[in-house]
């Protein structure tokens, strides 16, 4: 099989978050309905925003740009063993790409205002797009391993296992 071709991706945004470190970050956006964030788009981005404000929820493509592995098994935040990087929701992960689901409130100028906020601050946006349930919303009961693992999601915190020196499985006084 040939190699693939490299992708250049640009960003079109940063996000303003009181997250300054990637240890202690929602792990996902559901877990942290009310924790709000900015999303200052780029002056050459702006004119994309027309009509953005009739949408409730965005979807937010970024760049995990603190990652530092890429690793193709993880010890996942909700979970205390390895799995494939594409069984989990882990950031650390091939062209370490992440997908937020967040509440939008405002557009003043350049800058949105959400809440659902999962991202460092910092963080490049590569793309926006508006959340429609009908295109974006599946009823499943197949989650596989997530299945009993989910009631610790509100409030649960990221930690340092995703970090290069990362140890195999999640720190010692995490139960």
């Amino acid at each position: 099989m040939p190699e693939p071709h490299t992708i250049s991706l640009r960003p079109i945004g940063v996000v303003r978050s009181a997250f300054k470190s990637k240890v202690g970050v929602p792990i996902q956006t559901a877990g942290a309905p009310e924790v709000a964030g900015e999303l200052e788009v780029f002056p050459a981005f702006v004119a994309g925003l027309k009509d953005l404000e009739h949408f409730e929820y965005l979807i937010l493509i970024t760049h995990l740009h603190l990652g530092t592995d890429e690793p193709l098994a993880v010890v996942p935040f909700l979970d205390d063993v390895a799995h494939g990087v594409f069984a989990t929701r882990a950031p650390s992960r091939p062209n370490r790409l992440g997908l937020s689901i967040v509440r939008l409130h405002s557009i003043v100028g350049p800058v949105l205002h959400f809440t659902g906020n999962d991202m460092v601050d910092g963080t490049p946006v590569v793309d926006i797009k508006p959340y429609v349930p009908a295109f974006d919303v599946r009823s499943t009961e197949r989650i596989g391993w997530f299945r009993d693992r989910l009631d610790p999601l509100p409030g649960k915190l990221s930690d340092a296992r995703m970090g290069r020196d990362a140890p195999a499985g999640p720190p010692d006084d995490e139960d």
